[in-house]
């Protein structure tokens, strides 16, 4: 399960820093990349794509503090195909973190 995690970690890495340099936002990159390494410290297990782990720490952060509304700049259609990934399933994963409460 570890060897699986660090595989999802460089992934998660990889598609945060590739968000992050098309839609451009210091302080809530350096959130994502924290929460990242909560996730990782904790030793969640984290199945399925990580594409899903990481629109669903986007998710979990941008909608942190208000009622639950999407990734602001972003069409649910757009974040889909950025993460390759449905909405369901960020919203899963966007749930499963703050239920972690490493957010």
């Amino acid at each position: 399960m570890i060897a699986v995690n660090e595989i999802r970690n460089q992934t998660c890495q990889q598609l945060l820093a590739a968000f992050f340099m098309k839609h451009p936002d210091a302080r809530l990159k350096i959130e994502a990349d924290r929460t990242l390494k909560r996730l990782m410290a904790q030793k969640v297990p984290m199945l399925g794509k990580p594409g899903g782990w990481a629109g669903g720490i986007i998710y979990a952060l941008t909608n942190q503090y208000r009622r639950a509304c999407g990734i602001p700049g972003l069409l649910n259609k757009e974040c889909e195909e950025f993460f390759n990934i449905s909405m369901e399933t960020i919203y899963r994963r966007a749930a499963m973190i703050k239920k972690l409460s490493v957010i």
